[in-house]
């Protein structure tokens, strides 16, 4: 989906996926073996801001990559409601991720929360990404299941850009070893824009 999609989407009122970070992500942050003190972490495709601020107010130095200004805007504006030194830990970059790349070796953690990609970007988009991992580093994702077609719940409507176990391990194969996945009915309430039973996967990984 282009930047004009996104931007439209963002320039509504309110936030459309709310300011709480994600459950699976909330629940899992604790116990990923990262650096006690400010962990670099990168959350492409972060929107307004939901995760990426989470994650600063945790103690994360952050990197939110987005292609829509306006989502980062507000992002922006949530980080500094949320605190002074949340604001400063929490970095943004206007990017399509079909044309960036992040330093290689250069994070301790990645996050992809609904970042969907059509099938030939998503396994760029997702090489890159575990380049980036430092060894030992972390890649967190959830994304919506080709089952979500049968729910109302959020999500693209194309097949392609949706994601299974299977898609994630061959995307990330040879790059990150498997410490989590899971694919099955969860329930939503993140905003106007995720709500009621979804159909989802979710994965972590480890960088060699």
């Amino acid at each position: 989906m282009s930047a004009f999609f996104w931007d439209e989407r963002f320039a509504e009122p309110g936030y459309k996926y709310g300011t709480a970070p994600n459950a699976f992500l909330r629940q899992q942050w604790p116990m990923l073996a990262l650096p006690a003190s400010l962990p670099r972490v990168l959350v492409p495709g972060d929107g307004e801001g939901r995760n990426g601020v989470w994650l600063a107010q945790q103690g994360a130095q952050v990197q939110a990559v987005d292609a829509s200004e306006v989502g980062l805007r507000k992002a922006h504006a949530l980080a500094r409601h949320t605190g002074p030194e949340v604001a400063t830990r929490y970095g943004t970059e206007v990017a399509d991720l079909a044309l960036w790349s992040p330093e290689p070796g250069a994070w301790d953690a990645v996050v992809l929360v609904y970042t969907h990609l059509p099938s030939p970007l998503r396994r760029t988009v997702h090489a890159r990404l575990a380049q980036g991992l430092k060894p030992g580093g972390v890649l967190l994702l959830e994304a919506f299941h080709p089952a979500q077609l049968g729910f109302s719940s959020g999500g693209p409507r194309d097949a392609d850009m949706l994601y299974t176990l299977a898609t994630l391990r061959e995307d990330f194969a040879g790059q990150l070893d498997e410490t989590l996945g899971w694919e099955g009915t969860i329930h939503l309430d993140e905003g106007p824009g995720h709500q009621g039973p979804a159909h989802v996967t979710r994965w972590i990984g480890v960088r060699r």
